[in-house]
Order: structure tokens, then C-alpha cells, then sequence
């Protein structure tokens, strides 16, 4: 049997950006929910596409309405995640707050864009979440210094779950990918959340380092993340490793998670200490989503449906176990993947090919950047 040569560098971007948005659109008909209900509506586990959870009366039944969650619709969380490639095309650079505020925010403000759960060209303003809202109000309406913008939105994944890219950028440095992506998410959120966004990065990064596994990338996490969030990390992928199958994991994954997540156990009525800055918590969908890519052993469609069977917010845990798996190299199932791209009238690749031509300019200027610095040191020294 012939050795199966390492993925290159534009493989793992593709599969991770492709990944993250097939993941996105398996989570979205059934965030929300747990694990019992998502059983009971589709007759067992999810084991790929499916339709809305109301079915046909999807533009009215709520809580979802308007949306049309299902049929391979990508959610908000990959319409910012192409909105920040979309950023680094235009800057071909480093980002940091102030790029949100000179990019990104009018991205959101001023280009209609087709919104596949929408099934409207709109501007992409009218589908994100008030997390994400918040952006336009604080940056643009209230002028604040980008840097700190996001102190005082509510604190959950909205800016971690759109951070692949910048750990895709910073490809086997997820040391640099924590400090750009805490940087960016310095505009969006505070506390867990965008330490969230800063260890995600990070992970992406690990992810895209030759030889790397799924333990190797828990490990780059935990030597970065601070606080709750590493207590979390560490916790339920120390319960995630002892399981070899989503089924068998998916409760004492909860449990697991339980004592360092804000929102509570109804996902849908979150606790009066929900969305709360603190030091001792952490979002839940980073930790489950790393431990999906430890129970699959790096495998994406294991990881993925996973992430999607655990439910409540799960189109963001797939987003990220999809982008991690991904950047292992593990492939996208072709017929998820072009089912995705039709439905949601999205062209998956064209982002992974901008944002690696975008990495390799971003290398090139660090790598003169740093003989600079070398230079300089040799002389002072």
C-alpha cells in the first residue's frame, strides 16, 4: 500500500474552509435542540443534509423564522467567516481590530449578498446576530476605539467561530495565530468569548503543522488558552478520551462541559448569568468541538456529525470541528460539499484559493521581516 502523501498547505486551507461550511450548514436545521429531540424528530441521528426542522413552514414557525435552516444552507457563522478572507484579500496582511473597523463593518453594511437562509439577495447586516451586530452599532455608529469595541457585547462564540482564516494564515504558528486572532476579536467581544476566537486560531494553526494530530492540537490549545476556557479545554477532552464514538460521548460530553458553560441546560431559555464576562467559564462549542476532533481521531465526517448530534449550539461546534479536521487534511465528503455550494449558491473554493495566495504574500513579508530584525539584533549585539 503506497504512504499517502502529507496535505499541502492549500489542501488543508481548502479543507478546512470547506469544511467548516459543510459542518455549518449539517448544524443548522437543528441548533437548538439536544440530543434526544434532534433523535426523535429525524427518527435517530443526523447522518448528513437534512431538511428544516418545521419542514415547509419554515418562513413562519418559530423560533427559527425567518430563516430556512436545512437543505445545506450555510448559516451566519460562514457568511462572516468568507467576510474575513474577504478582509485579508483587501489588506494582504496581518489583521487587527482596526481592519474589522475599515473592512470588515462596511462588508457587513454596504454589499448585498446572496443570504441562503434568507433565499434573498440582502445585505449580510440583516441575517448576522446581535453579537455580531454589535460591530456596526459600536464601530460605526458609536466610533469606539476598535481595540475595545467588543467590551460589553454579550460574551459567546460569534467571534471564535469565524476565526479559521486567521489560523490558516498563520499556518503551523498557533502561537501567532492566538495573539492576530485576540487582536481582531478585540472589535467584536471580551473575556471567554475572544479567548475563544484566540485558542480556535490557534488550534486551526496546530492543525496545519506537518505530522500534527488531533492530541497535538489539544495541546497547542491548552499551552495558549488562559482562565476558564483552558479548565474547559482540558476537562471534557480528558472525558472526550475515553470514548472512540460520538454516540456513547455526547451526554458525558454535557457533563462534562456543564459547570463552565453560562447558558445553562435549555438552550433556549438561557440562565440570568448567561453571555456574562467572567475568568471561570468558557464558551461551550470550542471544548466539544475539540473533543468531536479527538473522539474521531481526525476523522471529519465523525467529527462533524458529532458535533451536529450534540445539538444546541451545534451549526457553530461543526463550524469549528469541520475547520480543525480540515486542516488535519481530512477530506470533505465531495457530494456534502457540492450539495452545500448548489444549495446556498456559494462557490466553497474560491475563498480557500484567495486566502492561500493571501498566506504565502503574508509569509513572504514575515520572513523579510524577520532577517530585518535579525540583522538589527546582530548588529546591536
Amino acid at each position: 500500500m503506497t504512504p499517502t502523501a502529507p496535505a499541502t498547505l492549500e489542501e488543508r486551507i481548502t479543507r478546512s474552509l470547506v469544511g467548516a461550511a459543510v459542518g455549518d450548514a449539517l448544524g443548522g436545521p437543528v441548533e437548538g435542540y439536544s440530543p434526544e429531540q434532534i433523535a426523535e424528530r429525524h427518527g435517530g441521528r443526523v447522518h448528513g443534509i437534512v431538511g428544516p426542522w418545521n419542514g415547509e413552514d419554515w418562513r413562519t414557525a418559530r423560533p427559527i423564522a425567518p430563516y430556512h435552516k436545512g437543505d445545506g444552507h450555510v448559516t451566519d457563522d460562514t457568511l462572516m467567516t468568507h467576510a474575513l478572507v474577504r478582509v485579508y484579500a483587501k489588506v494582504r496582511d496581518h489583521l487587527d481590530a482596526y481592519a474589522v473597523a475599515d473592512h470588515l463593518v462596511p462588508d457587513l453594511m454596504t454589499t448585498p449578498r446572496w443570504i441562503p437562509e434568507l433565499e434573498a439577495e440582502a445585505l449580510p447586516l440583516h441575517r448576522i446576530f446581535l453579537a455580531e451586530k454589535w460591530l456596526v452599532t459600536r464601530i460605526h455608529y458609536g466610533h469606539v476605539d476598535p481595540r475595545e469595541a467588543g467590551t460589553g457585547n454579550i460574551v459567546n462564540c460569534g467571534a471564535a467561530m469565524y476565526m479559521a482564516p486567521v489560523g490558516l494564515v498563520n499556518a503551523a504558528n498557533p502561537a501567532g495565530a492566538y495573539t492576530e486572532a485576540l487582536d481582531i476579536a478585540g472589535a467584536h467581544q471580551s473575556s471567554y468569548g475572544r479567548e475563544a476566537a484566540g485558542v480556535f486560531a490557534a488550534g486551526v494553526a496546530a492543525a496545519c503543522t506537518p505530522g500534527a494530530t488531533p492530541d497535538s492540537v489539544v495541546e497547542a490549545c491548552l499551552s495558549l488558552s488562559k482562565d476558564g476556557t483552558r479548565a474547559a479545554i482540558e476537562t471534557v477532552c480528558d472525558t472526550a478520551s475515553r470514548y472512540s464514538d460520538f454516540e456513547s460521548a455526547l451526554v458525558p460530553l454535557r457533563q462534562a462541559v456543564a459547570p463552565y458553560d453560562t447558558v445553562g441546560p435549555d438552550y433556549r431559555t438561557p440562565s440570568l448569568g448567561a453571555r456574562r464576562p467572567s475568568r471561570i467559564h468558557s464558551i461551550e462549542e470550542l471544548p466539544v468541538a475539540l473533543a468531536m476532533l479527538l473522539i474521531s481521531r481526525g476523522d471529519y465526517r465523525h467529527a462533524v456529525l458529532g458535533s451536529v448530534n450534540y445539538g444546541r449550539d451545534c451549526d457553530s461546534i461543526a463550524t469549528m470541528a469541520g475547520a480543525l479536521a480540515g486542516a488535519l487534511g481530512s477530506e470533505t465528503p465531495p457530494d456534502w460539499a457540492k450539495t452545500v455550494a448548489e444549495s446556498s449558491r456559494l462557490d466553497l473554493q474560491a475563498p480557500a484559493t484567495t486566502l492561500t495566495e493571501v498566506t504565502r504574500e503574508i509569509f513572504t513579508r514575515d520572513t523579510a521581516r524577520r532577517r530585518t530584525h535579525e540583522t538589527a539584533y546582530a548588529e546591536l549585539s
